[in-house]
């Protein structure tokens, strides 16, 4: 994905089986936030942290989601266990993580990476955690939001 280009368009199912699409947000600056899985150590700190900062992502007044390859079933419970106010987005077949370059070398699941799209629909930032062991900071996302905005 190249910083510029038009944000591949998609419509996914929350962890409520209600549906979001990227249509719907244009105008506001969305943020993408790819993870291999739901109930993992790592996601689940990346998640939590966001959940943490939450109020600055906020602030920012973009759209935060996050993007597994997991059921929407499994992303409820994720959520509900973890009281994250994100939506959680179920690429149950991992064409979005395809579409946005984070196809991961685990089989069926996404990498661990961030996209920040801006109020036009161009990819503002796009970063793929090269170890899916590191979660991407707080800080250089909500910098990445801000430069968008």
């Amino acid at each position: 994905m190249n910083i510029g280009t038009d944000a591949p368009e998609f419509s996914l199912n929350d962890g409520d089986g209600n549906d979001w699409s990227l249509a719907e947000h244009r105008g506001k600056t969305v943020v993408l936030l790819f993870y291999p899985g739901d109930n993992t150590p790592v996601c689940t700190a990346q998640l939590c942290s966001v959940r943490d900062h939450w109020s600055e992502y906020q602030a920012t007044g973009a759209e935060v989601v996050g993007i597994s390859t997991d059921t929407v079933a499994s992303h409820k419970g994720f959520a509900e266990k973890n009281e994250l106010p994100l939506r959680l987005l179920s690429d149950a077949d991992g064409k979005v993580s395809e579409a946005y370059g984070m196809k991961s070398w685990l089989p069926g699941r996404s990498a661990r990476g961030v996209v920040v799209i801006d109020k036009e629909g161009k990819i503002a930032y796009h970063k793929v955690q090269a170890l899916s062991l590191f979660r991407p900071a707080d800080a250089d996302v909500l910098a990445a939001i801000k430069k968008a905005n």
